[in-house]
């Protein structure tokens, strides 16, 4: 069985660096300490771009050993977060532009951030759910700091004192009120969380945070998921609106929502963001429609803030972003440019910067593209990857779609092997992915498209392969994993009979105990068997997200034993049996 995931595994880890190695996907900017070069990561060619900023010109590139996800610079350093499932962190020397030495780091290590005094560096280990302080000075990791879930972006206060990291996806239960991702705050002096500042109902795939330079307010970048409402209809931002939430620094708590979207035309997908050096204006990267967004925000309750400038970009996919002088860079991980903004310019007109030579779109380029695309919804108010996230997995929210009536929501299913173990949707409403992706674009984005669309979508969906789980030690299982195997599959406890690898599936339905309290009488009781493949990432469990750990699944919400029969299990053997399941 181990063979099985390793395969899949081995799979994944061959499939993206062949498929993958032709393009570049900038998805990371630093300016020299001078502005004279801008450092441009890019994560498919794992490697970096050196950009000179007078000519514009590609002056050099350095080779990485893994794909590079975040950029911090030292007067004398360059610091890469390389993201793996053991990362590394490549410290480049300025003067040679090569790599000195190596720091390792956590699983999908990002966004790292140096200390006031340039002796620590703060990594997101977006995957271990923490954060890793190094000791530059020894090049050491000498704590890691457990945060809320899937840290991908972080920024540090002006004073120095507290580090604010953003929390990708809402870590509990999504059955109930009050669903919200947090910003967690850490005190540097004592390596400590000190507070989860919990952002509005239905914030969630928070992206990049940025703090003023008078240090009073930090910004945000979020969706803002209207989970609660039936999807009837996309306009107004009634499934999803994009935001930024500003955090009061000085209080530490959220202060308030302002919208990117205009009335007509949504923001999808704002990722990088970026305050003015006058502190004025607010600058953000939105990935889904292509665009910069240039805010001037009073922030002030009582005064509204409009949706701002907005300009198209010459490519696809801006997702990082960098201030320069009086410029704006952003870094296209789609069309492997950048484009520039002369913000001082009367009129702005954002400008290409080419990176060299851009190869034609495979398939599953092109369908990675078109689900992280808002320009096929209408009103461009979101994209696949507004509910599914950017790499197809999940928001860990409960949406009440049509397809199976009104009033009983269910929790957004990650797409991995969607194509390879149908029937599609919770309660297999839709025979195959295909069908479902057909139907997401009609009713969930509401355009119609050519078929070449949901077929460069379905390419795309097929290509994804499992990413290695943090809970595997030296790539195989830890010793309470193969005690959990064991259980997983004694005939008298029965998971293997549903779950059958390698997919983990019988690709059928049944009757497990699992009816929610917004599950209608009238709906069919059985439930598709889902993959446990990437269990691990997938919580909260179950159809309706009441079970936010698996002990939860296992225990409190399998009375009866018709989900395994697990009432006899010792607690050894059920948290051997979570070893296993969390490490698929």
């Amino acid at each position: 069985m181990l063979a099985c995931v390793l395969t899949l595994v081995t799979a994944y880890a061959g499939n993206e660096q062949s498929a993958e190695a032709d393009y570049l996907s900038p998805s990371a900017l630093v300016a020299s300490p001078d502005g004279k070069s801008l450092f441009v990561a890019c994560a498919s060619a794992r490697k970096i771009v050196i950009l000179d900023l007078e000519s514009h010109q590609v002056r050099q590139s350095i080779d990485l050993p893994e794909s590079p996800s975040g950029l911090v610079i030292s007067q004398a350093r360059l610091y890469v977060t390389c993201s793996a499932p053991e990362s590394r962190i490549c410290v480049v020397d300025l003067k040679q532009n090569l790599i000195q030495s190596q720091i390792p780091a956590g699983h999908t290590a990002m966004a790292p951030i140096l200390s006031a005094d340039e002796q620590r560096l703060y990594v997101c280990n977006r995957f271990n759910h923490d954060v890793s302080v190094i000791d530059l000075g020894s090049q050491a990791e000498i704590q890691r700091i457990r945060v809320s879930r899937e840290p991908v972006a972080a920024a540090l206060a002006p004073d120095g004192r507290h580090l604010l990291v953003a929390n990708h996806i809402y870590n509990a239960v999504t059955d109930g009120p009050g669903v919200g991702a947090v910003v967690s705050v850490i005190d540097v002096t004592t390596l400590e969380v000190i507070k989860q500042i919990k952002l509005a109902r239905g914030s969630g795939l928070l992206r990049g945070i940025a703090v003023s330079p008078d240090g009073k307010y930090a910004a945000v970048t979020h969706l803002l998921a209207r989970y609660y409402l039936p999807t009837t209809e996309v306009d107004f931002g009634r499934i999803n609106s994009n935001a930024l939430s500003i955090i009061d620094l000085e209080r530490m708590e959220y202060f308030r929502n302002v919208f990117l979207d205009q009335a007509r035309r949504g923001a999808a997908n704002p990722w990088a963001v970026a305050w003015t050096p006058d502190g004025k204006q607010i600058a953000v990267a939105l990935a889904g429609t292509h665009e910069i967004c240039l805010l001037d925000v009073p922030l002030r309750p009582q005064k509204p803030v409009t949706a701002g400038e907005r300009m198209t970009v010459p490519g696809y996919g801006p997702r990082a972003l960098a201030l320069v002088g009086n410029r704006a860079y952003v870094a296209n991980y789609f069309s492997d440019d950048l484009a520039m903004v002369d913000l001082t310019a009367n009129v702005r007109e954002a400008q290409r910067i080419s990176l060299g030579s851009t190869p034609e779109m495979s398939t599953v380029r092109r369908g990675e593209l078109l689900f992280n695309d808002a320009k096929i919804c209408h009103q461009e108010w979101q994209s696949c990857a507004s509910c599914h996230d950017t790499d197809a997995r999940t928001d860990g929210l409960n949406w009440d779609l049509l397809n199976d009536g009104m009033g009983n929501p269910k929790n957004a299913k990650s797409l991995l092997l969607a194509h390879r173990t149908p029937p599609a949707m919770s309660l297999g409403v839709r025979k195959s992915a295909e069908v479902a992706v057909r139907a997401g674009i009609r009713h969930i984005l509401f355009t119609t498209q050519p078929e070449d669309v949901p077929a460069a979508i379905d390419d795309f969906l097929k290509s994804l392969q499992p990413i290695p789980s943090p809970y595997l030690v030296n790539a195989g299982f830890s010793e309470a994993a193969q005690r959990g195997r064991q259980v997983f599959n004694d005939p008298k406890v029965g998971c293997a009979d549903c779950h059958i690898p390698p997919l983990f599936t019988d690709l059928a339905s049944a009757d497990v105990g699992t009816r929610g309290r917004y599950d209608r009488p009238e709906d069919p009781v059985p439930f598709d068997t889902p993959t446990l493949v990437e269990l691990w990432r997938t919580a909260p469990y179950l159809h309706d997200g009441s079970a936010v750990t698996l002990r939860d699944l296992l225990v409190r919400l399998n009375p009866h034993d018709r989900h395994g029969t697990t009432s006899h299990l010792s607690n050894q053997q059920l948290e051997d049996l979570e070893a296993y399941l969390l490490s698929l």
